[in-house]
């Protein structure tokens, strides 16, 4: 068995963006909560490979995610996130922002580029945007929304 599949602190599921992380105990803020690990890459193999799974440490460097058994990979975007990214050396770590209860999905912001390049394109699905589209939605005069009478 594998370090990540051992660790039952967390639980992968479905989420509103797909594949998610969600905890099975609390956190507190300020804990550190998971290390974002995976194979140590120049930034010029990560330019090359592309991929949804990478992780800048440096300049130079970039971490791959890419095999499932990297936890941390799972971890969401959102616009305003329960967790951040610190690089340590040549460690990512991710650390609670707030208090997280058993159950809720983690999540940080994935920074402005990826956001730019990945995100915005096809519209962000985190929590915090999809609830402003729902009320939006809500307060649109009936003609917007299509609606006959």
């Amino acid at each position: 068995m594998s370090r990540a599949a051992a660790d039952t602190r967390f639980r992968v599921g479905r989420s509103a963006s797909g594949l998610g992380l969600f905890v099975r105990v609390p956190f507190e803020a300020g804990d550190r909560v998971i290390e974002y690990t995976g194979e140590r890459i120049t930034g010029e193999e990560a330019n090359r490979r592309g991929g949804r799974y990478l992780f800048q440490i440096d300049a130079g460097h970039a971490l791959d995610a890419t095999g499932r058994e990297h936890l941390a990979r799972y971890i969401n975007h959102a616009c305003r996130p329960n967790c951040e990214a610190r690089t340590v050396g040549r460690r990512i770590f991710i650390y609670a922002k707030r208090a997280i209860a058993p159950g809720e999905e983690l999540t940080y912001h994935y920074g402005g580029i990826y956001f730019r390049a990945f995100i915005e394109p096809a519209g962000c699905r985190c929590t915090t945007c999809t609830r402003r589209a729902e009320r939006a939605a809500h307060r649109a005069p009936a003609s917007s929304r299509g609606d006959r009478r």
